[in-house]
This record gives C-alpha cells, structure tokens and sequence, in this order.
C-alpha cells in the first residue's frame, strides 16, 4: 500500500488565507465517486486538517453537477485497494464473499464519510447540479451546504433494493417522515425544500455559489480556530447523544444484508431491474436475463 502523493480527481487550493477548497474533478463522468476519488478526498481533507494555517475547508466540484454518486462502472476495485493505505481499523479486504465487499464499504463509504464529518474545523459543501446517492455522502458531512438554485438532492437507493445511502444521516438532515418519502418514493429535494426542511443553510444563483461560498468562509475564517472545534463538537456530540451513531450502523449492517440478498440472487450488489438504463448498459445487463 502507498501515500497518495498527487491528484488526479480532486484539486487542492488555497484561494485565501485561512481557507482551503477542494474540488471534485471527475466532470466527465458528473463526479462519479470511484475509488481512487475517494482516496485522493480523504487524503486532501487530511492535508487541510493537518494545516494550522487552514481554518475552513470548502468542497465544491467542477462540472455541471456536484456528484452522481458511486461509480457503479468501477471493475476490479479489490485490486485497486491495494494501491492505497487504508486508514480505518477494519480488516478482511483480502477476503472472499460478504466479508470483502462490508470491508471496503467500512473503509471508503461510512468510514471516510464519519470521518469528514468529524474533521476539527468547519467545513462547507457547495453543491450545483445534481447531487445524488454517493453524492450525499460527500455533502452531508459537511457543517454547511450552500447550494445553487437548481440543485437538487436524492437517494435513489431503495429503488436498486438497498434501504438507502452508507452514510445513514437522512433522519437527521430532512426529519423522519421526508426521510421516508425520499427513500421510499426515490423523488429528489429542490434546493429550496432542502433549505426550508434545513439541510440546507443558503440557495444561491448558480453563477453566485462560488463567491457565496467564500464569503461565508471569510467570515468563519475570522472566529477563533479552537473556540470552531469546540461549538462543532458540541453540535456533533448532541446529534451522537440521541443515537445518531447506533442508528447509522444499524443502517449500514441492513445495506450489507441488502448487497448479499442481490448477491445471491443475481451476482450483483443490487437489484439490477430498478438501475437506470445507461447503468446497465454500462454493467453490460441484459433486462430479459435479469
């Protein structure tokens, strides 16, 4: 296994003092989160938490869109997590079966996404486009999202027979029943009913989002770096204190029952009768032989 020690998916800057801003840089493909995506993000966020100088970090994504979410098209990925050092404390990537697939889901789905949301400063996702499945687990995370105005937000999981998303976080970003609605129904949230139901804290016009971003980190950027560590720790502590935690691996335990039940029904990690076309063109899937 290796450091990462140059990007290709993602890019680092420094566009102010104080603040950092990291850039999804997989247009071509909306963002898709493959595996070295994931890595080259977690790494970027390691290097701007581990910065003094840095008091924000901004997520934001060239491209028309902000994430589309896992890439499903990705093959061989057991041997691509051999190229990178692993950062969570699981093991059984080198195993057969369920075990192999719940260790690489522990390591860069809910792993890296509880991580991120627990980096020591304030962070703040500005989404555009679409930001779907995969794509809440890069913007829930964050303390902040400032979206542009035709964003949108959806986990269509439920319709790919899974009960939603890694990161487990929907209770509470929407509330309980719009969380029903949004798995059940697989319907995507306007950024303006993101905002009313709170997960989202500002709608820009698009062309503003950029600059809308900054400002809020300017002004973040000026407050006392650990008096910043200390109100996020008090805000993520009350959310573990009503179970936030327990119930987000209850969730995740369910997805991985969810990946052996399709598994064993039709060698796929999901149901390939509810993925869109394209998806399955991509995976080579025939519908009659599904």
């Amino acid at each position: 296994m290796k450091d990462i020690t140059e990007f290709t998916c993602i890019e680092y800057e420094v566009p102010e003092p104080g603040i950092a801003r990291l850039w999804l840089n997989r247009p071509a493909t909306a963002n898709a989160q493959d595996t070295r995506l994931l890595y080259e993000l977690n790494t970027a966020f390691d290097r701007a938490a581990h910065d003094d100088d840095i008091r924000v970090i901004i997520l934001a994504a060239r491209g028309k869109h902000f994430s589309s979410g896992h890439d499903l098209g990705e093959k061989e990925w057991y041997e691509t997590m051999h190229d990178y050092r692993t950062v969570a404390p699981v093991c059984g990537f080198a195993c057969a079966g369920a075990e192999r697939q719940m260790a690489r889901e522990e390591e860069i789905y809910l792993g890296f996404s509880e991580r991120w949301r627990n980096i020591p400063k304030p962070t703040i996702a500005a989404v555009q486009g679409k930001c779907i499945a995969g794509g809440l687990m890069l913007a829930w995370p964050c303390d902040l999202i400032i979206a542009s105005d035709d964003a949108s937000f959806s986990d269509p999981t439920v319709s790919f027979g899974v009960n939603g998303v890694e990161f487990f976080n929907h209770l509470w970003e929407v509330g309980a029943r719009k969380a029903k609605e949004m798995l059940f129904t697989s319907d995507a949230l306007s950024a303006e009913e993101a905002q009313r139901l709170g997960m989202v804290n500002q709608v820009v016009l698009r062309a503003e989002l950029e600059e809308a971003t900054l400002v809020m980190a300017r002004k973040i950027a000026s407050k006392s770096r650990f008096a910043l560590k200390m109100a996020k720790k008090a805000v993520n502590g009350a959310q573990d204190a009503q179970g936030r935690d327990v119930a987000m691996q209850n969730a995740f335990h369910l997805h991985q029952l969810a990946h052996t039940h399709w598994l064993k029904l039709h060698d796929l990690l999901v149901d390939p009768n509810g993925l869109p076309e394209a998806t399955r063109k991509a995976l080579g899937l025939d519908r009659d032989k599904s």
